[in-house]
Formats: structure tokens, sequence, C-alpha cells
């Protein structure tokens, strides 16, 4: 499948994937300056990037595994969605969960992108719902023994 990409500065940074198994695209930081993102604290960093998905898809934009063990980095809202409608740029949300400040340059892998297909649905609205063997069993109720 081929994804319409627009950069909109000279030094935004293309998805690169990091092995050919790899289910995630990197995104890449594009800032004029190293920004710096406190304890506690969640900066908005552009990735310089539009897309263009197709209708059907969205990209679901998650934590890089190493950037959130390593330095405590993730994205804010965990994992960002992006519908196929959206042609703005590419931001990604990242908070710190450290107690150290941490640093984002220019051009440093900050997210990873995962395109995916998702199910057109109708809501129909109903009296009862069908019965099941674990019924209104919620957090938690399957582990017990």
């Amino acid at each position: 499948m081929k994804i319409k990409v627009k950069r909109t500065s000279e030094t935004a940074v293309l998805p690169t994937h990091g092995s050919s198994a790899a289910a995630g695209y990197d995104l890449h930081a594009d800032v004029a300056e190293p920004v710096r993102i406190g304890p506690g604290e969640t900066k908005l960093i552009d990735t310089g990037l539009r897309f263009e998905l197709p209708e059907g898809y969205f990209a679901g934009i998650f934590a890089r595994s190493g950037l959130a063990s390593r330095e405590g980095l993730r994205p804010a809202n965990c994992v960002g969605v992006c519908d196929s409608d959206y042609r703005g740029n590419y931001m990604v949300s990242l908070h710190n969960d450290s107690s150290e400040p941490r640093v984002i340059t220019a051009g440093e892998k900050i997210a990873q992108m995962i395109v995916m297909a998702y199910l057109p649905l109708e809501f129909e609205e109903t009296a009862a719902l069908s019965e099941t063997a674990r019924g209104e069993g919620g957090f938690g109720s399957t582990g017990r023994q």
C-alpha cells in the first residue's frame, strides 16, 4: 500500500522502518531547536509531515518502546488516532513520566505510526443484550480461580 506524505518543512524526516518485519514506522521530531520536557510535563512535538490515508484506515500513534523504557517518554494520550480525513501536521504530544528533564532534538525518533483498517459501524439501541457465561464480570473478573 502506498501512503501519500507531504513535508511541511525542508527538515522533516520521512517515516523510517526499523526492520523489514516491523509493524510501526518511526516518526521523527521536526523542531528548530531542542525541546526540554520537564518531569511530569507534556509538550507537543511536530513531525513536519502530513499524510493522506485511504478511506477505511487510520494511523495509530504509539510509544517507541526504547524511548518509553529508557527515557520515560510516551504519547500523553497513550495512543493517538489520526483519521483518514485529517490533513494537518502529525503532532506527538510527548509526556515525561520520569523524574528527570528530557530533551528532544531535531530528527529524533519520537513515536511509531501503525496504519490500520477499521470497520464502519452502526449502533442499534436495544432493551436487552444476549446472555454470556461472563455476564457483567468486569475488571479482573476473568482472572479469578
